[in-house]
């Protein structure tokens, strides 16, 4: 099967006056669709910037990377831009969303931004996310589990091949981190990769593989 994701010897260098900065340091990962990959490692390990890159939001210093079997690693923004409303859907720790918003129209910003329209497959994403009459309900009334599951949906909406999510169960509840878990599962079946960055072990040995990073490189897992 053809690798999502390919890198290789990835590195992210930043100066901080003059001390160079390796936030990652030769990174060799590959991710097949149909995959949850779970990204661990301690704070300043590299994780965030590693998911950074692989979301489009930031270019390598060096080394290559392939996002669905195109090189980014030297493209403009703009093409960034469009790479990342094509293919990859983005879940976010504290939701990100718009308060005042409904549900319904808290997923539809991605198919706003990219200039889309709802098509028939809305309420069929209402239903894989357990939202399906609650869409009219605004964002700050309800819970976190159904915050999550919009930001879930709202990832979702534009049928991206990757998603990219940063410690997705870290704000819910046990039967609610099962729930987004068995959502995850269901995304992988049907070919999505799924990349996630956790610092929960248990939800870390659900997934399919872990992938330790420390000092900017891929570690052994112990």
């Amino acid at each position: 099967m053809e690798n999502i994701i390919e890198t290789f010897d990835l590195k992210k260098y930043y100066t901080r006056g003059s001390e160079t900065v390796k936030a990652l340091d030769g990174v060799n990962i590959n991710i097949e669709p149909g995959e949850i990959v779970a990204i661990v490692g301690p704070s300043g390990s590299g994780k965030t910037t590693f998911m950074n890159l692989i979301g489009c939001l930031d270019s390598p210093t060096s080394g290559s990377l392939n996002i669905a079997g195109k090189d980014i690693s030297s493209l403009k923004e703009s093409q960034l831009v469009s790479i990342r409303r094509e293919n990859i859907g983005f879940i976010f720790q504290k939701f990100h969303l718009i308060p005042t918003l409904t549900i319904k129209e808290n997923i539809e910003l991605p198919l706003i931004f990219a200039k889309k329209t709802i098509n028939g497959d809305f309420d069929k994403l209402l239903e894989k996310v357990n939202l399906k009459g609650k869409e009219n309900h605004r964002a700050n009334m309800i819970n976190g589990g159904d915050k999550q599951m919009t930001a879930i949906a709202r990832a979702l909406v534009n049928k991206p091949k990757i998603i990219i999510a940063d410690e997705p169960t870290g704000k819910l509840e046990a039967k609610e981190a099962d729930m987004v878990l068995g959502i995850f599962r269901e995304l992988a079946q049907d070919g999505l990769a799924i990349i996630i960055a956790t610092h929960d072990l248990n939800l870390a040995e659900k997934s399919d593989r872990i992938i330790h990073l420390q000092d900017g490189k891929v570690v052994p897992n112990e």
